[in-house]
């Protein structure tokens, strides 16, 4: 065999499968169809804190991109808002393409193989693995390929089937007013079944939002305009050409299934491993493609069975956060959510949502209202911290 293991997809969990795999001593190759790590991302890149807990390799991220964000302002679609935190709890946001460059390297630092422009084009089944025609062949495969996954198309594995639709502008050299803060915005309008946001990053701004793919690509364009209007007395953005846009489909199905087969595995946004609520998959990605890459390796070794017949029962059952996005879909209701935004039954949601239970409404912060005046800021130079 060429390979131990082909990782297709040099995504956050499929570079941090292939970097286990590597440190294992095993024949690990990355195939990635872009010309690098950090080219064409559809993700915003915030890394929360349980993933910097339980993934030990996130200490070793360079301190220039990340950029640590305490806590959550809920607005509310008339605009009042609520702070909520958690104690001890923080969010990182990133210099996402950057993330991605150094985690690459960090694979290849570990003996990994990353070829790029190499695209995936099916897998044949041998005796002991996989023939994967110009990329050779290879004792085990995993799927790390994002939500339409050609590994699971090529060997029959489950599909995701329910998806939003994200559209991101990032702003460099700009600085976000009450930066300590992820801004959420619901607006069943503008972003029917999810969010706006805003959100300080290493370098700048980001400003995204995301909603039911049923309501066509055009008008999620024709909505980040409306976005960037109604969010203008917070942070204006208008007539400020974006330094990147990014896009794309974002799995809220949960798991799919089966995510495995004899020899092959799943994991990331290809096995829907993405929270159906707040359409964060980045800490699911890291833990799950670590642990997939140290299972695949003692299979390979003679330590365990065949990880595909046991390892995705490991994998999230997003059981609460499938029900909110059933609720979230069906009764959304902005009216609603102005009267009852500072209530006990918003304050348990976006704990759940937000802080897995530990969140409250924080208690250091005045709760101002928007209604009676705000403060209109416009993009100013960036003050690093």
């Amino acid at each position: 065999m060429d390979n131990d293991c082909v990782v297709v997809g040099a995504s956050f969990a499929g570079l941090t499968c292939a970097i286990a795999l590597a440190r294992a001593g095993m024949r690990t190759t990355v195939l990635e169809k872009k010309t690098d790590a950090g080219a064409k991302l559809h993700t915003t890149g915030i890394i929360v804190k349980d993933a910097i807990d339980q993934v030990a390799m996130l200490d070793r991220i360079p301190a220039d991109l990340v950029r640590r964000v305490a806590g959550v302002r809920l607005y509310a679609p008339n605009l009042q808002h609520v702070d909520l935190a958690a104690p001890g709890y923080y969010f990182l946001t990133t210099d996402t393409p950057q993330l991605m460059r150094w985690l690459a390297s960090l694979a290849e630092e570990a003996g990994a193989s990353v070829r790029y422009r190499a695209l995936f084009r099916g897998a044949t089944r041998l005796q002991s693995g996989f023939d994967l025609g110009e990329f050779g062949t290879t004792r085990f495969l995993v799927g790390a390929d994002g939500p339409s996954s050609p590994v699971a198309r090529a060997l029959g594995l489950g599909k995701n089937r329910q998806f939003l639709f994200g559209l991101e502008h990032e702003y460099s050299g700009l600085e976000l007013p009450h930066s300590d803060r992820l801004h959420c915005f619901v607006d069943r309008h503008l972003a029917p079944g999810y969010i706006g946001w805003l959100a300080a990053s290493p370098g700048g701004v980001q400003a995204g939002l995301a909603r039911r793919v049923r309501h066509p690509r055009r008008p999620a364009v024709d909505a980040m305009d409306g976005f960037l209007d109604k969010i203008a007395p917070i942070f204006d953005v208008r007539g400020i050409r974006p330094t990147s846009v990014r896009a794309g489909m974002i799995p809220c199905g949960g798991v799919v299934r089966p995510a495995a087969a004899r020899r092959v595995l799943l994991t990331g946004d290809a096995a829907g491993m993405v929270s159906p609520v707040t359409a964060g998959g980045i800490h699911n990605a890291l833990k799950h493609g670590l642990a997939a890459g140290h299972a695949i390796a003692d299979y390979l070794n003679g330590k365990c069975e065949d990880p595909s017949a046991w390892f995705v029962n490991s994998y999230p059952r997003f059981r609460t956060k499938r029900l909110l996005r059933l609720l979230f879909d069906h009764f959304q209701s902005d009216m609603l959510f102005n009267l009852f935004l500072h209530t006990r039954a918003i304050r348990s949601a976006a704990s759940i949502v937000y802080f897995h239970h530990k969140g409250v409404f924080d208690p250091q912060v005045r709760q101002p209202d928007l209604e009676g005046g705000t403060e209109r800021v416009r993009g100013s130079p960036a003050r690093r911290t």
